[in-house]
């Protein structure tokens, strides 16, 4: 029985040592709490992030990433509930074994990188990247997106965002006010790998590079 007890101690110790350095160093888990990235991600969605992008792989036009909301997008969390198992959860979620629900990042799909000049929209409804417009698969195709008007030149270290679900994601366009709606490189986790969970949804998530295969490099690089 000791050897048995042994055993099993043994591979659950192994089991979380793996489970950490693979959080710490590869992939992370995260929850999907809003409908922002419908049709590409649903709410409940479990999805695995690879925090190899944005260093040491570069991002791409197209990236689905989390990030940290350092810049106010979201309300403020409510102070945490306390209870005799809150400290297993939360050692579950800090060594990887389970997502992060804690709901202080978002995510979102990159459309715009350092120089890029974004602008919404064209004749024809759409956005545009350095001139050049975009037809955009991923967009929610339950909804026609409303037309917001911006043009912006994306500064050096940041990124601009946008919710597939456009009339319902909060995303750069809703926050000029704070950072220019722009987005720190340095506080992006990493790229959105696959939807884990639940079952019949497991699939890689796409950044869809045919769509930006024709958008020039920013002016002056």
């Amino acid at each position: 029985m000791f050897l048995w007890a042994k055993e099993v101690a043994t591979v659950v110790l192994v089991a979380i040592v793996l489970s950490f350095l693979i959080k710490t160093f590869l992939f992370r888990a995260f929850y999907i709490p809003s409908e922002s990235m419908v049709n590409t991600l649903d709410v409940n969605d479990r999805i695995f992030v690879n925090l190899l992008v944005p260093e040491p792989f570069a991002l791409e036009r197209g990236d689905v990433v989390v990030f940290r909301d350092t810049q106010g997008w979201l309300v403020p969390a409510a102070e945490k509930e306390t209870g005799p198992f809150t400290w297993v959860q939360d050692g579950l979620t800090f060594i990887g074994l389970l997502p992060d629900n804690s709901e202080q990042h978002l995510v979102k799909r990159v459309v715009g990188l350092p120089g890029d000049r974004v602008a919404c929209c064209d004749g024809g409804g759409r956005l545009t990247i350095n001139g050049v417009p975009l037809d955009e698969p991923y967009i929610n195709p339950g909804e026609v997106p409303q037309v917001r008007e911006f043009d912006v030149v994306v500064p050096d270290g940041k990124v601009w965002v946008m919710g597939d679900n456009r009339n319902h994601s909060a995303d750069s366009r809703a926050h000029t006010d704070s950072n220019g709606g722009f987005v720190d490189i340095a506080d992006i986790e990493g790229k959105a790998a696959v939807i884990a969970w639940p079952l019949n949804r497991i699939t890689a998530v796409d950044n869809y590079p045919d769509v930006f295969r024709d958008v020039p490099a920013p002016a002056g690089k």
